[in-house]
């Protein structure tokens, strides 16, 4: 259904969503039926699906916890064909939606099968120019919520807090000296379009849930309950 709005992409989550990989796989041709490209996002250090949703025909994969550049490099690794990276052959949705033939998916497919790493930590912050530097890697993403308890020493949890948008502008400007794009997850419709603002080029916003309970809500709210 969110494939046929207006959103330019669907995003799936492994990482904290309730859906499996094999869900993930049978959800990716729907979304790409529907003329809208499909990303996925593996659980922590999962990196041997990030290959095995490629072939299915996402068209990113998004690492959350990347904290070390062992960590990077392994999805790096993943994400792209020799002589970038490790990928196994063996893509058959992704090959068929493509339009070309095996050797030209071989050449193209590191330029458009995009690997975001996710910038959630102090740690990932400290290392955060290295990421970017790091050839197979093609975006960051920030997880605004993680990053908060991470700058907070574990207090809180405030995805709205000015420390967090000084940490998303430091990230921008240090991947816009990368030449590479910055993705953010926003909990609200506002929020995604104060990280437009900031420069960033691709905005989750909301979730299925948020949707759904918003929904009720107004609902809710017009019957008087």
């Amino acid at each position: 259904m969110l494939a046929k709005e207006g959103f330019d992409a669907v995003t799936l989550d492994m990482q904290h969503g309730p859906i499996t990989l094999a869900e993930v796989i049978r959800a990716i041709p729907l979304i790409n039926a529907a003329g809208k490209p499909a990303l996925a996002r593996i659980a922590v250090g999962e990196f041997q699906n990030v290959s095995r949703l490629f072939d299915a025909g996402v068209s990113g994969v998004i690492a959350p916890m990347i904290n070390t550049m062992t960590d990077a490099r392994a999805f790096a690794a993943y994400s792209k064909y020799p002589p970038m990276g490790e990928r196994s052959w063996g893509s058959y949705g992704g090959l068929g939606a493509s339009g070309l033939d095996q050797n030209g998916y071989l050449r193209e497919a590191n330029r458009f099968s995009l690997s975001f790493a996710m910038i959630e930590t102090r740690e990932a912050m400290a290392i955060l120019d290295d990421i970017l530097a790091l050839e197979g890697i093609d975006a960051v993403f920030v997880g605004p919520s993680d990053l908060s308890i991470a700058l907070s020493g574990g207090r809180e949890v405030n995805a709205l807090s000015a420390e967090v948008d000084e940490a998303i502008r430091h990230i921008v400007a240090r991947a816009s000296a990368a030449g590479k794009p910055v993705a953010i997850y926003a909990q609200s419709a506002e929020r995604a379009k104060a990280f437009l603002q900031m420069g960033a080029k691709l905005v989750t916003v909301m979730s299925d849930t948020a949707f759904l309970r918003g929904a009720a809500q107004s609902a809710l709210s017009v019957l008087g309950r």
